[in-house]
This record gives structure tokens, sequence and C-alpha cells, in this order.
């Protein structure tokens, strides 16, 4: 792969225009490509090389962004940039987000915050305006198991942003028999409430429609026999949670 300029460079999946999931308002979302964690139940699985995608530039990107300004503010929306994941290209997303700041425009990352909290990170998260953050498990072996990595750093991630006052939502995936256990849930609940930042928490139902992608691509989809999450798995989890 050729090199190019990380502050002025990014590789990216995808884009829309008009996205209602991920944070407030109408949003426009950016999908940045690579990932390192290897998520099991992963919709995205097309984003985790780094290698794809294909690159775009912060002036291409304001450009797009510029044509929906007139209906992202008024909702209340802004732009989020997801993944894959966002922090592998900060220095990056630091310059786009000092942009969007000059034009008025909110800011959100969606990450696992599963990074070491560096100069860089905490020059973008100055700029950001709200971090949607991915706890992928609050049990620290069951976490290493559902996304190939110890929890540790996201849930320090997470005592960062509250330390620093940074508005986050919390976010995390209901898989049956893996996110579910009554104890983990209550275990969440205290985590999440030692933290004084948390505007919203959203429990997000497994489902397999990215399935599909993995068995395209060539991959073993290791979630086969794991029913999707229903209706009842999320009001019992939110009565755990209290939410």
């Amino acid at each position: 792969m050729l090199d190019y300029d990380k502050n002025k460079y990014a590789k990216i999946h995808s884009l829309e225009s008009f996205g209602t999931v991920d944070g407030p308002g109408i949003r426009f979302v950016i999908f940045m490509q690579g990932c390192t964690l290897k998520c099991k139940y992963c919709h995205n699985r097309d984003t985790w090389n780094i290698n794809g995608g294909h690159l775009i530039s912060i002036e291409e990107l304001l450009s797009k962004i510029e044509r929906y300004k007139l209906y992202l503010l008024p909702s209340g929306g802004g732009v989020t940039v997801t993944g894959g994941e966002p922090l592998l290209q900060t220095k990056f997303l630091i310059n786009l987000f000092n942009e969007l700041k000059k034009r008025k425009i909110p800011t959100a990352i969606d990450t696992s915050g599963m990074f070491d909290i560096t100069d860089d990170i905490k020059e973008l998260l100055n700029v950001t305006d709200l971090v949607l953050l991915d706890i992928k498990h609050i049990n620290d072996q069951k976490c290493k198991d559902l996304v190939g990595f110890s929890n540790k750093k996201e849930l320090e991630f997470a005592k960062y942003l509250s330390s620093n006052n940074i508005p986050v939502w919390i976010r995390q995936v209901i898989v049956p028999g893996i996110t579910d256990d009554v104890n983990d849930l209550k275990e969440l609940k205290k985590f999440i409430s030692s933290l004084n930042n948390v505007k919203k928490i959203e429990l997000i139902p497994y489902h397999e429609l990215g399935k599909y992608k993995w068995e395209n691509l060539g991959f073993n989809y290791e979630l086969n026999e794991i029913p999707v999450a229903t209706s009842k798995d999320i009001d019992r989890a939110k009565k755990i949670l209290g939410i």
C-alpha cells in the first residue's frame, strides 16, 4: 500500500448521510476502515482490514458534510465516526474535528476505547462532543473470549472520559448466553454508576445480519448456534440495569 499523509487522508469503508442510530439527531456517519478487535458478533466484518476501503481527504469529506448541514444541525445531529475502529486513525480525526468545530458541527466517536490514552487521543477527545463507548463485556475473561482482548483498557478509557467530563453514551450488545448473565449485568450497572458523565445507556440486540459477510469473505461465523436477542431479552437486561 502506498504511503500517504495520515494527517490529511484516512482509509474509510463507507459513508451514510442520514444516520439515525449513531448519536442524537440526524448524523452524517463515517465508517472508518480497520479494526484490531475480533468481535465474534461483528456485523461489519469487511471493515477489519486496514488495507481495505479507500482513501479520502479531509477536504473531500468536508465538502460532502456541508451538503447536509441544513438538516443535520436543526435535528440536533452532527457527524459520527464509527468503523471499524476510528481511533486507529486519530491524527486524521483531530484535523477533521477541528475543521468541523470551525463550522459549528457537533462531533461524535463510536469506539471500543481499547487504547492507551495517548497525547493524540487526548487532543482528539478535546474536540469531541460525544463518545459512544461500546463496552464489549464487563467480565474480563469473557471479554477476551468474545473480542480477543482484555477489557482493562476500555474500562480505563471510560474512567478517563468521566474524570474529564466528556459526555458518553454507554453501549452494549446483548448476546443471549454471552453478555446477558445477571451477575455480569449487575457488575456493569455498578461500573456505570461509578461514572459521572453517562448521558444514555443503549442496549443493542444481537442479530445475524452480518453473518453473510463472514461467509462471503470465507470466514467461520462462530455464533451460528446463538439465537438473536428478542425484545424480552432487552427488557430483562434493562430491568437489571435499572434503565
